[in-house]
């Protein structure tokens, strides 16, 4: 099996993918671009079984239908416009629940942090990718799957710590 790990940014310099061949023995990494730009990354799409991406593959519904009632004018003023609350129910997805819940360590928010720029970039991949007739299924049924390294690495027993300079490691 060929799996395609993607460390998705905004830009090409801070993007890199990783094809990683699993065998019954073990995983060998077959090829590593980091600088990866967008041929790089449908390459990757498109040759593995799976390709996991660390970017949310979309946006919570509840912020897509208030930026929509707001571009129209419709928007039903909210009951209390400041509670963090009523905002995290625009800002998280479900999945960002779920993993916060797990790893209890900030998360961003595709709907109201500078990760939406990687995401924007993320779905014109997955456009493109549907345009050359790779299945994309956002809940992770095709062949791309959105991925939280820090939640994964949590799941299997490894411990997170923050380090100087924004790095992380991992114990």
């Amino acid at each position: 099996m060929l799996t395609a790990g993607i460390d998705l940014a905004a830009e090409d310099t801070n993007t890199a993918v990783a094809w990683i061949r699993w065998t019954p023995t073990g995983a060998v990494l077959e090829e590593l671009v980091i600088g990866a730009g967008d041929d790089e990354l449908l390459r990757a799409a498109s040759s593995a079984d799976k390709a996991g991406i660390d970017c949310p593959l979309g946006w919570p519904e509840p912020f897509v239908e208030f930026i929509l009632a707001h571009h129209r004018g419709e928007l039903a003023a909210p009951t209390d416009l400041i509670g963090r609350d009523w905002r995290r129910t625009l800002a998280w997805r479900r999945t960002d629940v779920v993993t916060h819940a797990l790893i209890r360590r900030p998360l961003l928010s595709v709907a109201a942090d500078r990760i939406a720029h990687t995401a924007m970039r993320c779905a014109a991949l997955l456009a493109r990718l549907a345009e050359e007739g790779q299945p994309v299924d956002r809940c992770g049924g095709g062949t791309v799957v959105e991925v939280y390294p820090a939640a994964s690495l949590k799941q299997w027993g490894y411990h997170i710590r923050d380090t100087r300079g924004g790095r992380t490691a991992v114990l």
